[in-house]
């Protein structure tokens, strides 16, 4: 797979989700510079980050790293990437809208230009050379580099792709979609051909299953806390996957994320997975990950757990 200029420093994206949530103030600074010391330069945020927090409206998360970039002078050296597309409906998607929304997490960001961004869903009732031109635009504005797509099944993301070598349009360029040891589902086998084919890395969020891949949520009693209600979804069929975690764990002595990010960067198509952090503690279970090498046993291991 092709050097992609969105994609660099250590094999991990820092996800911006707990930003203004359960990571505030001096606390999420905390995070950012601990995930810089380390090596870490990718940073993935969106502007409805984080909408779904009582008194919150949305970009919270960019306000913050905005401010982190500024009073640590280190713009140059990370790489943002950003999202639009959950703050609404269709309406979102029309080329002035994009714009305007690229604008207002420009402001945010404290930044002239950002690294990658994302159609953060498609809308299936709109025609997807308008979704293409649209984000096009961002591309001509001169303050987007790269152009990235979320959420887009195989045959959406190749009408993509044909639609912009038509029309002589910038393409989607990565793909991000859900992928974990439980869930498998976002990117299937036509997906994954269709991104070898266009040499479309794929930066996978809900790597640790919202944190179910941790180990800390092993039943019903355990989903406590402001991100356990995410758990659910995962804990029905998640079980044999966390014994096969154990059994790697004990056998190479790495954390159960570490394990579940590493197996992640072995996948193809996978140069970095998406996790986040709110404290420096929980990070440093991350960056483990980014170094860690598992054997192919335990590789095969993790993958029949999987199913």
């Amino acid at each position: 797979m092709t050097e992609h200029p969105a994609i660099g420093g250590l094999p991990l994206v820092l996800g911006g989700n707990v930003f203004g949530w359960t990571a505030k103030g001096d606390d999420g600074f905390a995070v950012l510079d601990a995930f810089y010391e380390a090596g870490g330069r990718m940073i993935d945020t969106a502007d409805v980050y984080s909408a779904w927090v009582p008194g919150n409206k949305g970009g919270e998360s960019e306000k913050l790293i905005g401010q982190w970039l500024e009073s640590r002078g280190v713009r140059s050296e990370m790489l943002i990437h950003t999202k639009t597309g959950m703050m609404g409906s269709k309406e979102l998607y029309e080329a002035a809208r994009v714009l305007r929304s690229l604008d207002e997490s420009l402001e945010r960001l404290r930044s002239e230009t950002i690294d990658l961004y994302y159609a953060h869903q498609d809308f299936t009732d709109l025609p997807i050379d308008d979704i293409v031109g649209a984000f096009d635009g961002a591309i001509k504005s001169g303050k987007v580099r790269a152009l990235g797509a979320s959420k887009f099944t195989a045959g959406r993301l190749s009408a993509a792709l044909e639609a912009a070598e038509r029309t002589g349009a910038e393409p989607f360029s990565v793909l991000q979609n859900q992928y974990n040891l439980v869930e498998r589902g976002d990117f299937e086998p036509d997906l994954q051909a269709l991104c070898a084919r266009h040499g479309i890395p794929l930066l996978p969020f809900f790597g640790l299953a919202a944190g179910y891949l941790s180990g800390k949520y092993r039943d019903p009693a355990d989903l406590k806390g402001d991100r356990s209600y995410r758990v659910k979804d995962f804990m029905a069929k998640g079980s044999p996957v966390l014994a096969a975690l154990d059994r790697v764990a004990a056998e190479t002595g790495a954390s159960l994320p570490a394990i579940a990010l590493a197996w992640l960067r072995a996948q193809p198509h996978i140069p970095a997975p998406i996790a986040s952090a709110r404290s420096p503690q929980q990070l440093a279970t991350l960056i483990e990950s980014a170094t860690l090498e598992l054997s192919r046993e335990h590789l095969d291991l993790l993958t029949a757990a999987a199913g």
